[in-house]
């Protein structure tokens, strides 16, 4: 991993709300409102994985294993800290998570518009992915069902590790 991404303790998993909710307030300015709120640090501790970057932390992944290989469930930076590459070294070190796990690939869903969504992952190596595997599928479903796609078009990507 890189030097400044490590795996959140206790005290960083404090910190991820409010990251995520400066995150998300991002979205606004693209006409995207509504999201779900913030999950809970002890949410957060359930994950397969949450990776974190700074000290304290300003930016985290949280990474879950589906179908087989690993999902990237949230990436988030908090705005103050964005523009500094602290997502791309989160997303670097995703990838160095499943390839250590044995998994191979990192899939995601995410909006296909959002400059800094589907557009900055591709830039990155990941493509949208026709044809999930069940839990993927499903996971899509809830999110749909949650009211993820209300607001814009959401697909699903992935990039082999």
């Amino acid at each position: 991993m890189d030097p400044d991404v490590r795996v959140a303790g206790p005290a960083d998993l404090e910190r991820l709300p409010a990251i995520e909710a400066a995150a998300d307030a991002l979205f606004a300015s693209v006409g995207i409102a509504g999201l779900p709120p913030p999950q809970t640090p002890q949410e957060r501790a359930a994950a397969w994985r949450v990776l974190v970057v700074g000290e304290p932390a300003v930016g985290f992944a949280v990474l879950e294993r589906v179908d087989g290989d690993v999902h990237l469930e949230q990436l988030s930076v908090h705005p103050s800290a964005g523009r500094r590459g602290l997502g791309t070294a989160l997303l670097d070190a995703a990838v160095r998570t499943a390839r250590e796990a044995g998994a191979a690939r990192v899939t995601l869903t995410t909006y296909a518009d959002v400059p800094w969504n589907a557009p900055w992952y591709a830039a990155r190596g990941f493509t949208e992915v026709a044809d999930p595997g069940p839990e993927l599928a499903a996971l899509v479903a809830h999110e749909a069902a949650a009211g993820l796609a209300v607001p814009g078009r959401r697909v699903v990507m992935g990039r082999a590790v």
